[in-house]
């Protein structure tokens, strides 16, 4: 690795998006809020997802030529980290991962089309995986034919966040031998197309999506020579969102246990002053700050040939950090920490449910071996 492998940079416009969204997920996420949301079909909040664009925080990260701010992912870091606090959802990391896929292998016109859109809050999603539950992104059997001037897909998508409110969404599948890219507008898909999955995290939407039938033109193909990056590059900044993600969610969570540590008495003292609990949740602190270290030099990196193992050893300390504290966190409020009235429950679904996504803190592993010993 080259002499970045130390670096960590924040700059004061990290500072001041994190600052604001600090206040407004602090204002906008309360936890009743958060759990009324879980009952809704939407599982989010139109009004705050609308704010979130007039922000301009959708096109951060989007050159000014499309109308966005031309800052990068790690002003976008800034903003998922207090997100994961609060787990407040939306369709904000679905749509930065669409744009930032068609910012990397889209076609000029596609990009001209698309962006602005995106910039201005419309919401977009990726469908990568299926039933063979493969993290590899190249592994895929849904597929494309050309039939005359259009392309007939084939195949089932499973995990598609926030796809009943995308109005774009960026697809993998086979094209005559070679993994590739297509957008799909939602208006060439029916309600029929869409098949609500139950997972482990209530404040989460996701879908199965079936694109059997679905004709869509030739030209929503990306860039076919740029696919193989596109697709490692989406891959990459879904961990590293993921991470700041999960970040935020172990504040939350370790937050939440000291709170309750230092209000519940037994035997006339405070829990917390307890070296059985006292302990863990100092480990948890020292995790935290160990994983906010390695996302943020991560984001610093994350363009550079250091990028790819920066991210993955981001991703596997923030969800064993997370997960280890909405475990601590769930343990040690007792036995009302098993029941669902407990927010507890809400941290440690979101810590395993993140663990899940682009590969589990095991499978990032495998991939740095290669990475950091070769």
């Amino acid at each position: 690795m080259t002499n970045t492998a130390t670096a960590i940079a924040f700059s004061e416009e990290q500072a001041m998006l994190l600052e604001t969204a600090e206040s407004y997920c602090r204002d906008k996420a309360q936890m009743d809020a958060v759990r009324a949301l879980i009952e809704t079909d939407r599982g989010f909040d139109d009004a705050v997802w609308r704010e979130m664009g007039e922000l301009g925080w959708l096109g951060i990260a989007i050159p000014e030529e499309f109308g966005g701010s031309g800052l990068g992912l790690s002003e976008v870091v800034a903003i998922v980290e207090p997100m994961g606090q609060r787990l407040l959802d939306s369709p904000f990391i679905s749509t930065i991962l669409a744009a930032q896929t068609l910012i990397t292998g889209g076609t000029s016109g596609q990009q001209r089309q698309w962006l602005p859109r995106i910039a201005e809050g419309m919401a977009a999603t990726v469908a990568l995986f299926e039933n063979n539950g493969d993290w590899d992104l190249n592994n895929v059997t849904c597929s494309a034919e050309m039939i005359g001037d259009n392309l007939l897909l084939s195949g089932e998508k499973s995990f598609v966040a926030n796809a009943l409110e995308a109005e774009l969404f960026i697809v993998s599948l086979q094209y005559y031998g070679a993994t590739s890219l297509v957008l799909v507008e939602r208006s060439a898909l029916s309600d029929e197309n869409f098949d609500r999955e139950t997972v482990m995290d209530e404040t989460r939407r996701s879908y199965r999506v079936d694109f059997t039938g679905v004709t869509i033109p030739v030209a929503n193909l990306l860039d076919q020579k740029l696919a193989a990056r596109a697709l490692r590059r989406l891959d990459l900044v879904a961990c590293l969102l993921n991470a700041a993600e999960s970040c935020g969610g172990t504040l939350g969570a370790l937050q939440y246990t000291v709170d309750y540590l230092n209000t519940r008495l037994q035997f006339e003292r405070f829990i917390g002053s307890y070296q059985a609990l006292k302990h863990p949740t100092v480990d948890v602190l020292l995790g935290y700050d160990a994983s906010r270290s390695l996302l943020y030099h991560a984001a610093t990196v994350f363009e550079t040939a250091d990028g790819e193992a920066a991210t993955r050893m981001a991703k596997a300390k923030a969800n064993d950090t997370f997960a280890f504290a909405g475990d601590r966190a769930v343990q040690f409020h007792g036995a009302f920490g098993f029941t669902y009235d407990c927010d507890a429950q809400l941290y440690l679904r979101r810590a395993l449910w993140n663990q899940t996504q682009h590969g589990d803190p095991a499978y990032q592993r495998r991939l740095l071996q290669p990475l950091l010993l070769d």
